[in-house]
């Protein structure tokens, strides 16, 4: 099973996969809709706003929560060093 190099899901079935592409190493929450992964401003942006829907913390909070599970992914290494 892969997971997903910007979020960490994993991706078990075609529609997990970014465009059903299951060559692609990122899911469907983390792809634009032309199928290309999002930026990493992007995916902090929206985790954040994921984060602050879901487990009610304020948006600072929920940045700084996107940012630490962010530094653990592959897609993002480089923005972390």
């Amino acid at each position: 099973m892969k997971k997903c190099i910007a979020c960490g899901m994993p991706m078990e079935d075609i529609s997990d996969f970014a465009a059903g592409d299951p060559t692609k190493d990122y899911c469907i929450h983390c792809a634009r809709p032309d199928g290309e992964m999002q930026s990493f401003t992007e995916k902090k942006e929206n985790l954040t706003q994921f984060i602050v829907r879901t487990q009610g913390f304020d948006e600072n909070a929920a940045g700084k929560i996107a940012e630490n599970m962010m530094r653990k992914l592959p897609a993002w290494e480089k923005y972390f060093d």
